[in-house]
């Protein structure tokens, strides 16, 4: 069975591992900001831990999908879902949403100190 040429799962794995990447400390901000409160958002800090491999994750998944959105149209089949503009104008549209959910993973604990 051939493996389908979209970038669909690396897009999927990469905006699951940077919405996990940012659970522990964007996720309560939100929810609070959201007027959610209790005291179990504390335990949300948890994922801390586990946060470089997440942002790790999300990078390589990217890298993978960026080979298989970015690549020429030449290089898709003419059945292929790939080849045509109207999918792989959306996949390109998905691509830079989760690469802007990574970027605020990555970036988001060294910018929140300065917002208290």
């Amino acid at each position: 069975m051939d493996e389908p040429q979209s970038g669909r799962g690396s897009l999927l794995v990469g905006g699951l591992a940077a919405l996990l990447a940012s659970t522990c400390c964007l996720g309560p901000l939100i929810l609070v900001g959201l007027g959610i409160s209790g005291a179990w958002i504390g335990n949300l800090t948890a994922l801390e831990p586990y946060r470089p491999f997440f942002v790790g994750a999300s990078l390589v998944a990217l890298f993978f999908a960026y080979r298989r959105i970015f690549r020429p149209a030449a290089a898709c089949q003419p059945g292929e879902i790939c080849a045509a503009p109207r999918v792989r104008a959306t996949y390109k549209i998905l691509f830079l949403i989760v690469a802007a959910l990574v970027l605020v993973a990555l970036a988001f604990p060294y910018v929140l100190p300065l917002f208290y």
